[in-house]
């Protein structure tokens, strides 16, 4: 599966990008799925039953040194674990719906996405924690930040981390609305974590997706994820991932629409 092709790729282009500077470290991957170290060829097989969710290539120092007690010696530098988080069966059987809706769109690309650059947004409607709903058709008029996320993604946190900072006090008094979408979580669960994060500064209000319906007519897999939509209801910029560069990026294009 392509899907696979590029789960594969990641890990493998991450570990290539470390060159020479990591020379010197232990350099035997370790793949922990499910608080179990197992091999690339298992790995792999979970990725073709299409169990896997998410992948992590490198990890915190905190989160290595928790592996640490439980694995011992087999847990090498942090960069070269390798953390596996699954779907459930309910999710996996979800996937495997939209997987077939991709494959029989006449209109399929080799993009992970359903939407593209320059396609229209599609409309929904998404419950938010604080008892609001929002149909992203009511904010025709302003540039729209859809992000998806979910509360156990580093990278996802990281990104929420930045954005009161570099994206909601910039633009505040602008046309511009930042909606954070949670992919496949309870509302409870998505309350818990906002609470948490509330104490680091992190406090913006967030929608949940719990069967993931929002997420599916979007883009197929991965977290982060970022569409920015033009004023019309375009397309105009997909991210995936979190990379040194993205949160500058979206703020140039989001100033650049907000002037179109």
């Amino acid at each position: 599966m392509k899907r696979i092709f590029y789960l594969l790729l990641l890990v493998f282009t991450t570990y290539f990008s470390y060159g020479q500077e990591n020379a010197l470290k232990k350099t035997e991957r370790v793949i922990i799925a499910n608080d179990e170290i197992i091999t690339m060829e298992k790995m792999s097989e979970y990725g073709e039953q299409g169990y896997i969710s998410e992948m992590h290539v490198g990890v915190s120092d905190e989160v290595r040194a928790e592996l640490f007690k439980k694995f011992g010696d087999k847990i090498g530098s942090k960069e070269n674990i390798i953390q596996i988080f699954f779907r459930t069966e309910e999710e996996v059987q979800r996937r495997k719906k939209y997987e077939e809706l991709l494959k029989n769109n006449p209109q399929k690309t080799d993009s992970p996405h359903f939407l593209n650059i320059n396609d229209s947004a599609k409309d929904f409607t998404v419950q938010m924690i604080n008892g609001e709903q929002i149909r992203l058709s009511d904010l025709n008029g302003q540039v729209v930040l859809l992000n998806f996320w979910a509360t156990w993604c580093g990278p996802c946190l990281k990104e929420f981390s930045e954005f009161p900072s570099r994206i909601i006090e910039p633009f505040k008094n602008s046309k511009f609305v930042l909606l954070p979408i949670s992919r496949g979580e309870t509302m409870d669960k998505v309350k818990e974590k906002m609470s948490q994060l509330k104490k680091d500064g992190i406090d913006f209000n967030v929608g949940i997706d719990p069967d993931e319906s929002i997420f599916y007519t979007y883009t197929t897999w991965g977290l982060p994820v970022n569409f920015l939509i033009d004023k019309k209801g375009v397309i105009r910029y997909i991210s995936i991932g979190l990379s040194g560069d993205s949160m500058d990026t979206i703020s140039s294009m989001i100033k650049k629409l907000l002037k179109e």
